[in-house]
This record gives C-alpha cells, sequence and structure tokens, in this order.
C-alpha cells in the first residue's frame, strides 16, 4: 500500500483543459512550493521619483510545453519568480510593462503561487491588469524603448516555449546591449538569451556568466518526482553553453549573478535576492 501511495504522489497531475497535459505531482508540489516567500523586506529606503523609467517584463504566453515523450507540460511564468522581484522593483518606484509576443495574456504556473504571500499578493495587485492585457511586443519596440531602464524575463519553464526563437526578443535584447541597460532573468527565463543569437554565427551572450535551473534536476529528479511529466525538449543550460555563455552553478541554491548588465538567478529560491539586485543596479545607473 505504501509503494502505490507513493507511485500515486508522485504520478503527475492530469490538467483536464488539454489532452495528455499534466501538472505536477502532488508530491512533488509538496517540495516545491510554500504559502511564503523567504521575503524579508526592502534592501532599501531610497525611492525613485524620476518618473521617466520603466521596468519591461516579457512574459510567456504559452501554456504548454511539449515534452519528448508526447505529453504537455502544463506551465507557464512561476508567481513567484515574476512576481517578487516585481515587487522590489514596484516598491522602489519603477513602473512596469507587461508584453508577450503576440500581445495574448501572460501565464502563470498558479499551482505555484503562495497564497499567503503579503508581497507577492501586492506586486500581483498591481501588475494584474497589465499581465491579463499585455502589450503585443512588437509594438512596444516600434513605439520606442527609450524609457525602459531595464527588461525582465521571469521563469517557468514556459518561458522556454517561444521566447527563445522570437526575432522581437532579440530586437529587445538588442536594445538592451546597445544602450547599457539592464536584462534581468532567473531560472528558465535565460533561456530568452538564446534568441539573441538567432540568424547570427555569435550570439551576443557568449562570454556572459550567468546563474540558470540546472540541467541535471530538470532531467533527473524533476522527473522521478513527477514534477515533469516527461524530459523536456531541450536542455536549457547545455543549448546555453553551446552558444558560449558560462553556467556557474550547477545546483539550485538561491544564487544570484551579475556580468556587466545582465543580472541572473538560478530559481525561485533566488527570487528574492535578484529583486534586491535589480533594485541596487536600477538606482546606480538610472536613479535620476
Amino acid at each position: 500500500m505504501a509503494d502505490d501511495e507513493t507511485t500515486k504522489d508522485t504520478a503527475p497531475a492530469p490538467d483536464p483543459a488539454e489532452h495528455n497535459a499534466f501538472f505536477p505531482s502532488p508530491y512533488s508540489l509538496s517540495q516545491y512550493t510554500a504559502p511564503k516567500t523567504d521575503f524579508d523586506g526592502l534592501s532599501t529606503d531610497e525611492k525613485y521619483a524620476g518618473g521617466r523609467w520603466k521596468v519591461l517584463t516579457i512574459a510567456t504566453e504559452e501554456r504548454y510545453m511539449p515534452m519528448r515523450n508526447g505529453t504537455f507540460f502544463s506551465t507557464g511564468n512561476h508567481p513567484v519568480e515574476t512576481l517578487l522581484p516585481l515587487h522590489h522593483m514596484l516598491e522602489v518606484g519603477y513602473e512596469v510593462d507587461v508584453a508577450t509576443i503576440t500581445g495574448g495574456p501572460g501565464k502563470f504556473e498558479w499551482w505555484a503561487y503562495p497564497s499567503a504571500d503579503e508581497a507577492v499578493a501586492s506586486a500581483w495587485k498591481a501588475t494584474e491588469d497589465a499581465f491579463r492585457a499585455p502589450l503585443r511586443l512588437s509594438d512596444a519596440i516600434a513605439d520606442g524603448l527609450d524609457d525602459y531602464a531595464a527588461i525582465f524575463i521571469p521563469g517557468g519553464h514556459g518561458a522556454m516555449n517561444a521566447i527563445p526563437f522570437d526575432t522581437d526578443v532579440q530586437a529587445a535584447l538588442d536594445f538592451a546591449l546597445d544602450n547599457e541597460r539592464l536584462i534581468v532573468s532567473l531560472c528558465h527565463g535565460p533561456a530568452a538569451l538564446l534568441a539573441g543569437g538567432l540568424g547570427r554565427e555569435e550570439n551576443p551572450f557568449a562570454g556572459y556568466s550567468i546563474t540558470a535551473f540546472p540541467d541535471s534536476l530538470d532531467f533527473g529528479p524533476n522527473i522521478e518526482i513527477g514534477y515533469l511529466p516527461g524530459e523536456m525538449p531541450w536542455p536549457l543550460g547545455a543549448t546555453l553553453t553551446k552558444e558560449g555563455l558560462t553556467i556557474v552553478n550547477d545546483s539550485m541554491s538561491g544564487q544570484t549573478t551579475r556580468d556587466r548588465n545582465l543580472l541572473t538567478g538560478d530559481s525561485p529560491l533566488a527570487a528574492n535576492q535578484l529583486g534586491k539586485d535589480a533594485v541596487a543596479a536600477l538606482l546606480e545607473a538610472f536613479g535620476d
């Protein structure tokens, strides 16, 4: 009976909205989610009051990741990885816009929402309308990105679906690199950096060091405990490494890294610190 219960608890849970699609197993959620984050207050009393600089969040609008075994993983952006860093940026005074590739609503992994976390709830209240009716990324680019101090690409496996293969994402990242703006990302969000190399002999992020979610977990324990219903279509870390980036972490510990104007974190455990890192970088370079 115990073995049967273990098998049941680690079985990915069916998502009734799509054929052969699955949420993470109950057991995996007990290991990876919690009602509260590690938010321990803002890192500074300093406020941005200049009225110009904003943060552009590029969210995923595709929920389902096709796995190698023919299943779909019901995913999206991770709410902690998205909303906790944004809370830090919002509270210091930076306005936040949200864009998706086509302008469709952003998708979240709501099964990971920390229901008792006030910081995450505050950020969701401030940005819900923007995620439900985001900008079309090409329109944001056409209107001009001059007032954006940073581009934020949150994690969640959904960030691997379309964002890394989109030329508008490439254009936004090019703008950030060419104009010394910040790029902030974590967990699976750094998949977006692959867009930098589309149609080019070399990815402009080659030579950068980052933190990201480890392949060893996605292709090992995450399958064993039923967080994922099968192997992902491609490995995040190995693909970024092939593009010339260096991943400095091999575990999920909450590590963050800054290389030039690129700030990254390894997982939801890094969301709080990455928000603090982003605020420090924003105030330093875009505080006036």
